[in-house]
C-alpha cells in the first residue's frame, strides 16, 4: 500500500469509522443518565477514538514532503607556490593582498557558504601563504573540488594565481568538471625579469662501461642580451666539463651538447651548473642534477617457443623497455641450435608443445642452471611437461580449456607492483589453460591468482618456486597480450602489463642475495617533495620471513645531522615512510636482532631539489583571463580584490536551492497521533466523570 488515498486504504477507513460507531452505540445506546448533546459530544470521541486505533492496525503510508534550503558555495582558492610568492610585480602589496582575501572570504561567508583552499603540489583546506609549494598543479584542484561537491550547490570559483601550471596538465580542460563560473585573480609578474637558467636536460638513464653518451643541455636567458655565462658539469663534485656560453638576445635559447664518457660501474651524479650573472631574478634555476646508471653488460633472455603467437610479441617488447635486458627469440627449428649458456634467463612458451615436444632443449637449459619462466597454453604437452620438471604436476587432462581470471594475491611481496594499476586486473579478459588438476610440489610465492567465473580461488595463476636455488617461475595460461590490448583502449589505463613482466623478468633473472637481512629504498633518487620509503626483510635460518622484532634505522644527511626512525610491520616485511627529506645526500644504516644475532645494513639515497618553479618565472595572465572568460566568469587585479563582493552580487547566478526530501512513512510511527488519541480518551473521561458516570 504506497498511497494513503488508494481505493483499498479508504474502504479500511470507512470500516474503521463504522467500528467506532457500533462500539459508541453499545457503549451509550442505553445511557439515560446523560443529556443529549452531552450524549452526542461523548459518542463523537469514542468514534473517532476507537476508529485512529483501529486504523492503527491497517499501518497505512502517508507521504512527507520537506524541504531544506541550501546556500550557494562560493570556492576561494590561492596559488601557493614558490611563483606566486616569490615573484612579485613592482608596486604589489603582499601583505594587502593577503588581508583582502581574508576580508573577501569574510563577508561573502556572511550570505553564502565559502570553501577556502591553498594549492601547489597537493591541495589543503584553507589559506596557505607560506609560498612553500614546489609544483602548481591546477587540474588537481579542479579534480578534488569535483569530487568533493559533485552535486552541490557552486555558485563561483575564485582562483588566485599567477596562471603558471607545470604539472597535471591544463586545468582549461578540467574547467567543465566544475559547473560555475570561474573568477581569476591575477597575481604575479608579466614582465619578464633578468634570468638565465637550464630549462631541460635530456639524457639516457641507462649506459654502458666505456661508452660515450651525450647531455642536451636546452640553456634559457631573459633581459641577458650581450652577456656571457659558464656551463659547466660535475661528476660526482668534480668539474670533467665547462665552456663559455654568450648570450646574444632578450629571449635566448640554446641548446648545447655535451660528450661524456661512462668510465664507473654504478649510478653516477652529474650537476649541470650556469655561472650567475648579475642581478639575476634568481639563481636556483642555474643547476639541474642527474643521475645515470652505468652498467657493464646487458642481460640476455631467451624466448623459446615452437610456434609464433602475440604473446610472445607483447612479452618481448615489455623485457625491451629495460635497456638493461637483450631479448632473442627461437622458434620451431631454431631451438635446436640454441645455446643455452648464453642467457641469463628462459622463457619457455608452451613448451613441450604439442607440436614439438623437444624435451632437449629442456634438459639443456636445465643443466646449464638457467632460471626458467614456464608460460602454460593450449598447445603445451602436459604429459611432456610432467616429465621434464617436477614441481608442477597435472592430472585428470580431457584436452579442453578452461577461462581463469587474474586477482592480486594480498601476500605478495617480492617485488611491488602499483596498487592503483592492480585494480585494472578486474577489466582484463581472462587466460585460457588446459583442463586439469593441479598439483604443486613445494613452497611457492604467487603474485596472481585464479578467479573462475567469479570465485576467487586459492590457485595460482603468476607464481615463482626455487628449485636448490634457482627460480622458476609459472604463468598458467595463454593470451596475456590481450592485456597490453586492453590497456591501449583506454588512454587512463595505467601500464601494468609492462611493469607485471618487466618485474618478473627481473626477479627470476637476478641471483639471488642470500643476506638474512636487507633494507633497500624504493629508488635511488627522490624529489623534495616525495614521501622516502625505505623496505626492509629478515629471514630465520630457515630463509622464512619474518618481522616479529623490532627494525631500527639512522638516517644521516651530508651534514652530519641524523634522523632516527623504527620500521613499520607491513605484511611478513618491514616498511618505513619518512616524509619529504630536504635536498642532499643520505646515507642510512639499519639495524636488527633475531633471537641471540644481531644484523645491520646500510645504503644510500639522494633528495633532488625541484626547480620547477623557478624555470618559469613570467606569469600568464592570458591564461587566466581565458579561464574566466570560457566559464563565464571574470578576471580581476588583486587591487579590486573585494570588489567581488558586488560583481558576485550582481551576475545574479548565486541563488539558495531548496531540496525536496518525499518519503513514506507508516502511520504507527507518527507520535502526534498517540498524542491524540491520549487526549481523545483524557477528554472523554473527564466529562464522564464530572458527570457520575464513573
Amino acid at each position: 500500500m504506497d498511497n494513503f488515498f488508494s481505493a483499498s486504504s479508504i474502504f479500511a477507513f470507512i470500516s474503521c469509522l463504522l467500528l467506532g460507531c457500533l462500539y459508541a452505540w453499545l457503549l451509550y445506546r442505553k445511557n439515560q443518565n446523560l443529556e443529549r448533546n452531552l450524549k452526542y459530544t461523548l459518542t463523537a470521541l469514542r468514534v473517532l477514538t476507537i476508529a485512529a486505533i483501529a486504523w492503527l492496525f491497517f499501518a497505512p503510508l502517508v507521504k512527507l514532503i520537506s524541504y531544506t534550503p541550501e546556500k550557494p558555495i562560493i570556492v576561494l582558492a590561492h596559488d601557493n607556490s614558490i611563483s606566486v610568492a616569490q615573484i612579485e610585480p613592482v608596486g604589489f602589496n603582499k601583505r594587502k593582498y593577503q588581508q583582502d582575501l581574508q576580508e573577501l572570504a569574510n563577508q561573502l561567508s556572511t550570505k553564502y557558504e565559502v570553501k577556502t583552499y591553498s594549492f601547489s603540489d597537493s591541495v589543503k583546506s584553507g589559506l596557505n601563504f607560506s609560498g612553500n609549494g614546489k609544483l602548481s598543479n591546477g587540474s588537481l584542484l579542479f579534480n578534488q573540488l569535483n569530487d568533493e561537491l559533485l552535486n552541490r550547490n557552486v555558485g563561483a570559483v575564485i582562483l588566485a594565481g599567477d596562471g603558471i601550471f607545470n604539472r597535471g596538465g591544463n586545468p582549461l580542460y578540467e574547467l567543465n568538471k566544475i559547473k560555475a563560473p570561474i573568477y581569476t585573480v591575477a597575481l604575479g609578474d608579466t614582465i619578464p625579469k633578468r634570468d638565465v637558467l637550464i630549462a631541460n636536460v635530456s639524457y639516457n638513464n641507462l649506459v654502458y662501461l666505456d661508452n660515450e653518451f651525450t647531455l642536451e643541455v636546452q640553456l634559457q636567458a631573459y633581459e641577458s642580451k650581450g652577456e656571457t655565462t659558464q656551463l659547466s658539469v660535475l661528476e660526482n663534485g668534480i668539474k670533467i666539463k665547462e665552456q663559455s656560453v654568450s648570450i646574444n638576445s632578450n629571449s635566448f635559447v640554446k641548446d648545447v651538447q655535451v660528450k661524456l664518457k661512462a668510465s664507473k660501474i654504478g649510478i653516477q651524479k652529474y650537476t649541470i651548473n650556469l655561472s650567475p650573472l648579475k642581478n639575476e631574478i634568481t639563481t636556483k634555476n642555474n643547476s639541474q642534477t642527474v643521475f645515470i646508471e652505468v652498467i657493464d653488460a646487458r642481460q640476455k633472455v631467451l624466448i623459446a617457443a615452437a610456434a609464433p603467437h602475440p604473446d610472445i610479441t607483447a612479452i618481448k617488447q615489455a623485457i625491451e623497455l629495460n635497456k638493461h635486458y637483450e631479448v632473442t627469440v627461437a622458434l620451431a627449428d631454431e631451438l635446436n641450435t640454441v645455446d643455452a649458456n648464453k642467457y641469463s634467463l628462459a622463457i619457455l612458451y608452451q613448451l613441450p608443445s604439442t607440436v614439438n615436444t623437444n624435451t632437449a632443449l629442456v634438459n639443456k637449459i636445465q643443466e646449464a642452471k638457467l632460471p626458467l619462466w614456464y608460460i602454460i597454453g593450449a598447445q603445451s604437452n602436459i604429459s611432456a611437461f610432467n616429465q621434464v620438471q617436477k614441481e608442477l604436476n597435472f592430472s585428470r587432462i580431457n584436452g579442453s580449456l578452461q577461462e581463469v581470471f587474474p586477482y592480486p594475491d594480498a601476500n605478495f611481496t617480492a617485488f611491488n607492483l602499483d596498487a592503483n594499476s592492480l585494480k585494472q586486473l578486474n577489466d582484463y579478459d581472462p587466460l585460457q589453460m588446459p583442463f586439469a588438476s593441479l598439483n604443486i610440489n613445494g613452497n611457492y610465492t604467487s603474485v596472481l591468482n585464479q578467479r573462475i567465473g567469479k570465485v576467487n580461488t586459492q590457485n595460482p595463476l603468476l607464481f615463482f618456486m626455487d628449485d636448490n636455488g634457482k627460480k622458476i617461475g609459472f604463468l598458467l595460461g595463454e593470451g596475456i597480450w590481450k592485456w597490453k590490448l586492453e590497456e591501449a583502449k583506454n588512454e587512463q589505463s595505467l601500464p601494468l602489463f609492462n611493469e607485471l613482466i618487466t618485474k618478473t623478468v627481473q626477479y627470476l633473472s637476478v641471483k639471488d642475495d642470500k643476506r638474512k637481512f636487507k633494507v633497500y629504498s624504493t629508488k635511488s633518487t627522490f624529489d623534495e617533495n616525495e614521501n622516502v620509503v625505505l623496505n626492509a626483510t629478515l629471514y630465520n635460518d630457515a630463509y622464512e620471513s619474518v618481522n616479529t622484532p623490532d627494525v631500527n634505522v639512522q638516517v644521516k644527511n651530508n651534514d652530519g645531522k641524523t634522523f632516527n626512525y623504527t620500521f613499520s610491520k607491513f605484511g611478513i616485511a618491514y616498511r618505513l615512510d619518512a616524509g619529504t627529506l630536504p635536498q642532499g645526500n643520505y646515507t642510512y644504516v639499519a639495524s636488527t636482532a633475531l633471537g641471540d644475532k644481531k644484523y645491520k645494513d646500510s645504503g644510500a639515497f639522494y633528495v633532488n631539489a625541484l626547480i620547477v618553479e623557478y624555470q618559469q618565472t613570467t606569469a600568464n595572465h592570458q591564461l587566466l583571463y581565458t579561464m574566466a572568460k570560457q566559464s563565464g566568469g571574470k578576471m580581476i587585479m588583486p587591487s579590486n580584490l573585494l570588489s567581488l563582493v558586488n560583481e558576485l552580487e550582481k551576475s545574479g547566478q548565486l541563488k539558495t536551492i531548496s531540496y525536496e526530501d518525499r518519503k513514506y512513512e507508516e502511520l504507527i510511527n507518527l507520535k502526534w497521533l498517540f498524542g491524540l488519541i491520549v487526549l481523545l480518551l483524557s477528554v472523554e473521561w473527564f466529562l464522564r466523570k464530572r458527570n457520575g458516570e464513573i
